[in-house]
């Protein structure tokens, strides 16, 4: 765990008996370019069916604001929300789809998909 995972809370999944999906999506997601400074913004989209836990928003929400101020590229910002809420829940089925904003013309789509060993949903 690090400092920004400290700040996400779980609860337990009372319906693990299923497979469901859960579908977020943030849409003010703000980082900042590493290059030249300028905001980032994005609609993240969080699709998993968990395993034994499930994210509570109000934490998923503060988790992600704490981004607002790192300089760090599409690629590599995906992939480390990505990386802490798989660590964290350990679901049978996680997708994020981070769609960032136009700037200087060019649009970004970054997707990051993960399924458990043996998962075949």
């Amino acid at each position: 765990m690090n400092e920004k995972t400290n700040i996400l809370e779980l609860f337990d999944n009372q319906n693990g008996h299923r497979n469901y999906r859960i579908i977020h999506t943030a849409h003010e997601f703000t980082s900042v370019c590493p290059k030249t400074g300028h905001p980032d913004f994005a609609t993240m989209t969080f699709e998993y069916i968990p395993e034994k836990s499930c994210v509570e928003l109000k934490s998923l929400k503060l988790y992600l604001q704490s981004f607002r101020n790192d300089g760090i590229f599409y690629e590599n910002v995906t992939n480390r929300i990505a990386d802490d809420l798989i660590g964290l829940l350990q679901p049978r089925y996680f997708k994020l789809t981070a769609n960032f904003s136009v700037r200087g013309g060019v649009s970004s789509v970054i997707v990051v998909e993960h399924k458990a060993e043996g998962f075949n949903g």
